[in-house]
């Protein structure tokens, strides 16, 4: 893959994961209308309980940045995951839903504990690896579904979150802090590939956990 910045490699070496994302049955429910409420409840939950960690792991990617560049840049982005969880509050007070008593399934878990274990113990370049994934999934996910229109079913609003202009903004900057701050090495891409494989098990705990 000469030629190709990194984020594009990795992106590409992990395409087949985010093809199975795109065509996993909650997604396809998203895209449809016809996800059961209860299982998008459920990832709303699991959902805003991941984005803690993730904001976790930007606090300390920031802590640890080498430059001031790389640390602003990181408090911007933070922004980004602070609007999501808006977004989830906002599904929280319609659904139901109590964000402060969350359990969190073993996939969850898996992945939150993935991130908070790379961005203590690992470098700032392995830990954006570990970050950048969930990132720009979500933007091609909502892009994909939107492609033809933003439809007008309950998770409507979802799409629009995740393929709007402002989100992909987000999506870029992070691509470009990794690019800038990071090399192909394996440890890279292993840390890439299994935040990757993560979101294909954490779109599957909510159809397969019923409490």
């Amino acid at each position: 893959m000469m030629g190709m910045l990194l984020h594009e490699q990795l992106w590409q070496n992990n395409l087949v994961l985010a093809q199975r994302c795109l065509e996993h049955p909650f997604v396809r429910g998203l895209a449809d209308g016809t996800l059961p409420v209860d299982a998008f409840r459920r990832y709303v939950a699991q959902d805003a309980y991941f984005l803690r960690a993730f904001l976790s792991a930007y606090a300390l990617c920031t802590a640890r940045s080498p430059d001031t560049e790389a640390a602003a840049a990181l408090v911007e982005m933070q922004q980004g995951t602070l609007d999501e969880l808006k977004l989830h509050s906002a599904y929280s007070r319609e659904l139901g839903i109590d964000l402060s008593d969350v359990h969190p399934y073993r996939a969850t878990a898996a992945y939150s504990d993935f991130l908070q274990r790379t961005a203590w113990a690992e470098s700032v370049d392995q830990t954006l690896a570990a970050m950048t994934p969930c990132v720009r999934l979500y933007g091609f996910l909502g892009s994909e579904l939107a492609r033809k229109e933003i439809p007008s079913h309950r998770y409507g609003d979802w799409i629009q979150t995740y393929s709007s202009e402002d989100y992909w903004k987000h999506v870029h900057r992070m691509e470009a802090l990794l690019d800038r701050l990071a090399h192909a090495t394996p440890a890279v891409q292993e840390r890439y590939r299994y935040a990757m494989q993560c979101e294909v098990d954490f779109f599957s705990a909510p159809l397969e956990e019923a409490g």
